[in-house]
């Protein structure tokens, strides 16, 4: 049994990345718009009534994944990865799995902030994303967040083993799975 975590910043292709990985392999995909988009039709972004429900629907989602008979589950996330906090949730919910004998996965996409910005229009994503639907709106807050925030490695990263980082920038979805399939194995 599998989880693997597909993170990196918004609009790198994660959800794309996982819904094709989750064809090709069997495993189930937990986007994380999947939460965002149920909850910002009641509650604010970003308000403690919407942070409290995406972060406890989550975390119920993963307890039940981590105890299924599931072959694979595989969660997108925008991480910060230079907030403890951030680190510590990816462990909490990294340790539910493993402690049931999963292994755990993780795979960094990283492209250009130009190939992002034209990622952030796509048929697609516009519509698993309706939040993202005011593109010029959406715009401004990827800038704002890259500036703001440091969702890809410089270096070494936290885990070292079971880790993939994949610079997609000029990588078709297709291709970037059959790097995370040939790198760990997954039929």
């Amino acid at each position: 049994m599998r989880f693997i975590i597909i993170f990196g910043p918004p609009a790198v292709g994660k959800m794309a990345v996982g819904k094709e990985l989750s064809k090709r392999t069997g495993f189930k995909l937990l986007h994380n718009h999947m939460t965002i988009e149920l909850l910002i039709q009641l509650f604010d972004h970003g308000t403690p009534k919407f942070l409290k429900l995406n972060s406890e629907f989550r975390m119920r989602i993963f307890e039940e994944a981590a105890t299924s008979d599931l072959s694979g589950f595989i969660f997108t996330y925008v991480w910060d990865l230079s907030l403890q906090e951030e680190k510590d949730y990816v462990e909490l919910i990294s340790n539910l799995f493993l402690k049931n004998k999963w292994e755990v996965y993780y795979v960094e996409l990283k492209a250009s902030l130009e190939e992002r910005l034209k990622r952030n229009k796509t048929k697609v994503r516009l519509i698993e994303k309706p939040s993202k639907r005011d593109t010029k709106l959406s715009e401004e807050r990827l800038i704002a967040m890259d500036a703001k925030h440091k969702m890809n490695t410089d270096g070494e990263f936290y885990y070292q083993n079971n880790y993939l980082k994949i610079v997609n920038t000029d990588l078709t979805v297709a291709e970037t799975v059959e790097k995370i399939v040939n790198a760990f194995g997954f039929s």
